[in-house]
C-alpha cells in the first residue's frame, strides 16, 4: 500500500510555516467551517477540540486514503472564548480586555484518516501574560491590521506582540503545538523529511 499523503486542513500561513520549518511535506486543503458553531457555554478547551475535529472531517471525507491534520486555536479570558475579531472595533475590544492580564491559549489538534481508519485528537494549553497597553498603542496596532485572522486579536509572532511572559508551548500560542502534532502524525505514519533519511 503506498504511503498516505499528508494534508493540512488549514489556510493558516502560521501553521503551514511551522510544519514546513519542521521538515514536513504536505498539501493544503482548507476546511470551510463556521468557527462560531458550538453550543453556548461550552468551555474553551472543548471548543478547540470540537472545531479541530469539525475541520478534519470534511477534508478526510474528500481524501479518504490520506492523513489529515486540522487545528483550532482559542484564546480564553477565564472561561470566555475569544475567537478571531470580526472587524477593527472588535479587535480593539479584545485587546482592551486582554491588556495587563494573563490569559490562556488552547489549541485542539486532530489527525484523521478514513482508510485505514485512524483518529486521534489532543489539546494543548499555554498561558500568556500581556503588558498594559495605552489607548494609542491599541489604536496603532489595530490600524496595522496585524490582528486579522488571529484568535484574541493578536499574534505572538507580531513585531510588538505585547507579551511579557509565557508558559507552555510557544508554537501552541502561534497556532500549532508542534511537540503534540509531531507525536500524533508519527502515530499516523507521517514523519518529517529529515527523519526519513
Amino acid at each position: 500500500m503506498p504511503p498516505s499523503r499528508f494534508i493540512l486542513a488549514s489556510a493558516s500561513p502560521r501553521r503551514q510555516e511551522l510544519l514546513r520549518d519542521a521538515g514536513y511535506d504536505f498539501d493544503v486543503d482548507p476546511a470551510d467551517v463556521d468557527e462560531d458553531d458550538y453550543p453556548q457555554g461550552m468551555l474553551p478547551t472543548a471548543i478547540a477540540l470540537r472545531l479541530a475535529e469539525a475541520k478534519a472531517r470534511p477534508v478526510a471525507a474528500r481524501n479518504p486514503d490520506d492523513v489529515v491534520c486540522a487545528a483550532d486555536t482559542v484564546v480564553a479570558f477565564g472561561d470566555t472564548p475569544l475567537g478571531k475579531p470580526n472587524d477593527a472595533a472588535h479587535a480593539k475590544k479584545m485587546l482592551q480586555l486582554l491588556a495587563g492580564t494573563t490569559h490562556i491559549v488552547v489549541t485542539g489538534v486532530c489527525v484523521m484518516r478514513h482508510n485505514p481508519e485512524f483518529f486521534k485528537s489532543a489539546r494543548v494549553m499555554s498561558a500568556v501574560k500581556m503588558r498594559f497597553l495605552t489607548p494609542s498603542e491599541i489604536d496603532r496596532y489595530v490600524a496595522s491590521n496585524e490582528w486579522q485572522g488571529k484568535a484574541g486579536g493578536y499574534g505572538i509572532q507580531d513585531k510588538d506582540p505585547f507579551v511579557v511572559r509565557q508558559s507552555g508551548s510557544h508554537t501552541n500560542i502561534v497556532g500549532l503545538p508542534m511537540t503534540m502534532t509531531r507525536k500524533l502524525l508519527e502515530e499516523a505514519g507521517i514523519t518529517p523529511k529529515a527523519a526519513e533519511s
